[in-house]
């Protein structure tokens, strides 16, 4: 096996990383995850995560994750309202929506990211995870490298997964391809306590998911099973706008004006939100990477997720790509099929961009449908064709 007798680093502990790491630890590969989290409490942000048959639920399988996984799925959250601006109900799929269950191609359970992270990391040895270890650089060093992080610790690795997210750190190392902006800038916010602290919300969304949009404006929410509930706000902007706009983030009552006025013509009932201060806000601009992006392969070094191919999050691709890189990176590297690191990588990378791609165009499609002034009826038109 290529990595017989090697140190293998992953950079970064999201759902890709972890689900690499354990398949690599199932065949006695020397591997550790180099998470920047202090520990494994860090409170997950962000919404719930469908995972798909032929992605993320295979690489669940081939990690024999399965069973925990259902321990910890919840059903029903997959079931969606569409609104309108008045908050008027226009598709409720609660009750309507057809049972599907595990085996179904169609089926897309739904786990928040907190417990699959739990159950992933449960997975692994606990000294193949080492926490606290935000990566700051690393220097060829023999075949290697040499990994620093910021706590001031350093390791060694023969082969490195950059597995660090949208803003990867390590991509550099492989690459300079730059992001290119989607047009559309989204801010997160995260009401915790949603019950009790935006119970009007709460009630509409109905322990699922909620898609109201209007006027190209998106307003998507989904609730989690710790009460939390997850909301996406997206508008078109430009490329400079959260620096721009002079609005503060981190002031809720700055970020409620703005919302009054960008929404003015919405109910003010969606105001509620910013009743509460058990809330987070963080703005967040939709890049991707170019669709024809490649580069040449390195025998010591890859990326996989996010950190190699960011994509917007309106068609639901990012965690079960990322799973999917991660069992594919796995397959290659534990298999005979190829005489050296580089070609190894090579063909992983090859066959990546190209599934990154089709997905990444799908993913733009649907980006500027929801952001599309009439957004409204074309998601209707969908599910009316669904249904």
């Amino acid at each position: 096996m290529l990595l017989d007798n090697k140190k293998v680093a992953i950079i970064g502990g999201g759902p890709g990383g972890l689900m690499l790491a354990r398949l690599l630890q199932e065949k006695g590969v020397n591997v550790k995850v180099h998470e920047r989290d202090e520990n494994r409490n860090v409170r997950q942000q962000g919404s719930t995560l469908d995972l798909h048959e032929d992605t993320g639920l295979k690489a669940m399988q081939e990690a024999g994750l399965m069973e925990e996984f259902k321990k910890y799925y919840r059903p029903g959250a997959d079931k969606m309202r569409i609104a309108d601006k008045n908050r008027n109900v226009v598709l409720d799929d609660h009750g309507k929506k057809p049972e599907e269950d595990f085996g179904n191609e169609h089926f897309r359970p739904e786990i928040d990211r907190g417990p699959l992270r739990d159950l992933l990391i449960a997975s692994l040895k606990e000294e193949n995870v080492v926490w606290n270890s935000k990566f700051t650089q690393m220097k060829p060093s023999g075949t290697g490298w040499e990994i620093y992080f910021e706590n001031g610790t350093t390791t060694y690795a023969d082969f490195v997964i950059a597995s660090d997210g949208a803003n990867s750190r390590v991509r550099k190392y492989i690459t300079d391809i730059q992001p290119i902006f989607s047009g559309v800038t989204a801010v997160e916010i995260n009401i915790y306590e949603a019950e009790k602290n935006t119970p009007n919300l709460w009630k509409l969304v109905n322990d699922g998911k909620l898609f109201a949009l209007e006027q190209g404006k998106t307003f998507l929410c989904s609730t989690k099973a710790d009460g939390t509930l997850s909301i996406l706000i997206g508008i078109k902007t430009t490329e400079d706008w959260i620096t721009n706009s002079g609005i503060d983030f981190k002031d809720k009552n700055a970020v409620a004006e703005w919302f009054k006025k960008e929404f003015a013509t919405w109910k003010k009932e969606w105001q509620e939100i910013f009743e509460t201060n058990e809330i987070s806000i963080i703005p967040r601009p939709m890049y991707h990477f170019p669709l024809d992006q490649q580069w040449k392969p390195l025998s010591n070094l890859t990326m996989i997720g996010d950190a190699a191919h960011r994509m917007p999050p309106y068609a639901g691709e990012g965690a079960n790509q990322a799973l999917a890189d991660a069992l594919e990176l796995y397959k290659v590297l534990t298999s005979n099929l190829f005489v050296n690191m580089e070609d190894a990588v090579g063909f992983f990378e090859k066959r990546m961009c190209a599934r990154a791609s089709e997905i990444t165009e799908i993913t733009l499609q649907q980006t500027e449908s929801m952001h599309d002034e009439n957004n409204l009826q074309l998601l209707l038109d969908f599910f009316n064709q669904v249904y």
